[in-house]
Parts: C-alpha cells; structure tokens; sequence
C-alpha cells in the first residue's frame, strides 16, 4: 500500500526533527550543512540540507560595507537559476534563510 504524501511529510518532519513541512531549522551538530527542511510542494516532499556549516551568509544590514553588498550579489546571480527552481531546490532556502532579512 502506498503511503500519502502527507504521511511522508509527518514521517520527514518526525525523522529531521524540524518544526512542520517548510519550516527550516539550524543543525549546528551536523558536520557539512548548517540547516535542514522538509519541502513540500504538492505531493512532492523532500528533505533538504543546505548551507555551509560555519559560514555566516549576509543578510542586508544597515550601514553595511560595499564589500557585504558585492558577496551577497554575487552569491544571488551565482545561484539565481537554482533560486528560481522554488522550494525544491536547497538554493532556495539557502537565499531565504542565510542571505534575506532574517527569516527565523
């Protein structure tokens, strides 16, 4: 019997530990990727990993350096064709979580 996609979503969630389905959570413990979530996207669910562990990203601050704004920039026309993918892609969440205003 084939499962549902929502009790694959309940199954991630329980499994990653994360809070609910699009809901991004820091892994400070874990050794390569700084933060996990359980995208969903329709019937589609996935757990993505994302983020260099111990790189702080550059979310848009007051009276920030030109050099601040260049490496965010860059990093955003680096991955701009993964971030347009949506919540499937760990470029997504990466733009969201570590390079926008703060989002946890």
């Amino acid at each position: 019997m084939a499962r549902s996609a929502s009790d694959k979503a309940k199954a991630a969630v329980r499994r990653s530990g994360v809070a609910g389905v699009n809901k991004p959570k820091r892994t400070p413990s874990h050794p390569t990727k700084s933060h996990v979530v359980v995208a969903k996207e329709g019937d589609k669910v996935k757990t993505i990993r994302f983020g260099q562990q111990g790189v702080s990203g550059s979310p848009p601050k007051k009276g920030e350096s030109d050099a601040a704004k260049k490496r965010r920039a860059a990093f955003k026309a680096r991955h701009r064709k993964n971030i347009a993918k949506g919540k499937m892609s760990a470029a997504f969440w990466s733009d969201r979580v570590k390079w926008a205003p703060q989002f946890l």
